[in-house]
């Protein structure tokens, strides 16, 4: 496991510490892996719903579902 250190500012830092002390995340870095996975969740939705629309409007698309659906955390 790799550990990386970023600047955040006031109003973030309070945000995360509020979360977890309402009992949403065990710790910071629970709170910021997650925020994380749904982060790349929510890309790899946009990805599948730009691709629905892309054959809605008639073009022909190529590639694997399950290899896309591996991507989720």
């Amino acid at each position: 496991m790799t550990t990386i250190s970023i600047p955040i500012n006031n109003n973030l830092n309070e945000y995360i510490d509020e979360q977890v002390r309402l009992g949403n995340a065990s710790s910071k870095a629970e709170l910021i892996r997650r925020a994380i996975i749904k982060f790349k969740n929510d890309e790899f939705v946009s990805s599948i719903l730009e691709a629905e629309q892309e054959i809605k409007d008639g073009k022909i698309l190529t590639g694997d579902l399950d290899k896309l659906a591996e991507g989720f955390e």
